[in-house]
């Protein structure tokens, strides 16, 4: 993930904590799943929908919220209002602000958890007053939510890293770049990728870092890396944007680039592209997805569950990756690094959010 930039702009989220606005509605479809879950029917009514927005730190936060907004805005005659809140990656603010959504008793909560297990005593009190709870993009240690959506981080984390070791021949020396401790996203892919590891002794970790899927902090850390351990066959990250930061370190440090896994982050799209147009294939790259969009997913889950349709538990969203044979099918050269490919916003939803 990256670092929001200035032009990048949320206008309907970034001041709205604790606002109720009226808005509408979306559809659209999941992949698999486990288990199912129901709740009240009422197939003609129009719902509350409390939505906390968990951060607005990098662009890959900020996206995901605005496709959650603009669903919403596509079914207005589903939905009453949303009740918004802001939790900027607070735990207990945004145990608060769900609690608020609780007495103001809202149909259902769509919430992304800062912690996994703090978020447990609100999802249940939630669950205790009737209201069902939606996770997108995150998980709880509990399983009192009605469904979840969100992409497959161990997948996600074994893909890239299979990817390396075929590109490596089995050996080699790879830095690793995880994002936040502490979240679930962060800890399964980084258990998807030590699981494939483990399996090749020949593969040798010689370096890490958490840099915060931030590519400035990636080049950063890749840097001292570089300084430290000079000898690398090979990067394993776990975010496009960090990737973004170790190419940049690569060059800084006048180093040969090495094979990089990456996401579907617009920034390392375009240098990938760039590098591919110049004929120079000493970089290659994975971009594992994890779309923005299973903001509007979310959504359509909680308005099928509300109109008491059956709703599978766990929705993962597991998009195929894009690699240099389908590459220049999602870059976007006329968009900023921040942009997240793969998106169900439309080309003006895209350009107002980044204030082009």
């Amino acid at each position: 993930m990256i670092k929001t930039v200035r032009r990048l702009r949320l206008p309907a989220l970034a001041a709205v904590a604790a606002a109720a606005l009226t808005v509408a509605g979306c559809g659209s479809s999941s992949s698999s799943s486990s288990g199912s879950a129901t709740t009240r029917a009422d197939p003609g009514g129009k719902f509350t929908i409390g939505y906390d927005v968990y951060w607005l730190g990098n662009s890959w936060s900020t996206q995901l919220a605005e496709e959650f907004r603009a669903a919403a805005e596509r079914n207005r005659d589903s939905i009453e209002k949303v009740v918004y809140t802001q939790s900027d990656n607070q735990v207990q603010k945004q145990i608060s602000n769900v609690q608020s959504m609780i007495s103001r008793r809202v149909d259902a909560i769509i919430m992304t958890p800062i912690s996994p297990s703090a978020s447990v005593p609100v999802i249940q009190q939630a669950n205790r007053a009737g209201i069902p709870v939606i996770l997108v993009a995150g998980q709880a240690d509990t399983r009192d939510t009605a469904a979840e959506v969100r992409a497959d981080d161990i997948v996600f984390g074994r893909t890239g890293a299979e990817w390396l070791v075929r590109e490596l021949g089995g050996r080699g020396k790879i830095y690793v770049l995880n994002g936040l401790p502490g979240f679930s996203t962060d800890t399964l892919r980084w258990k998807g990728a030590k699981d494939v590891f483990d399996r090749y002794p020949d593969i040798e970790v010689v370096a890490d870092a958490h840099a915060a899927w931030d590519t400035a902090r990636a080049k950063t850390a890749v840097s001292n890396m570089l300084a430290a351990h000079p000898e690398v066959d090979g990067v394993w990250s776990q975010g496009g944007a960090m990737t973004l930061g170790a190419i940049q370190a690569f060059r800084a440090a006048g180093k040969p680039l090495v094979p990089m896994t990456g996401e579907n982050n617009n920034g390392l799209m375009k240098v990938w592209d760039s590098l591919n147009r110049a004929g120079d294939r000493r970089f290659d790259s994975i971009g594992v997805v994890n779309p923005t969009w299973v903001g509007s997913e979310a959504l359509t889950q909680t308005l099928n569950l509300l109109r008491g349709d059956e709703v599978r538990k766990v929705n993962l969203v597991n998009p195929a990756p894009i690699t240099s044979d389908n590459l220049a099918d999602y870059v976007r050269t006329d968009l900023p690094d921040s942009f997240w490919v793969d998106t169900r916003l439309d080309d003006a939803q895209i350009r107002a959010l980044f204030d082009r």
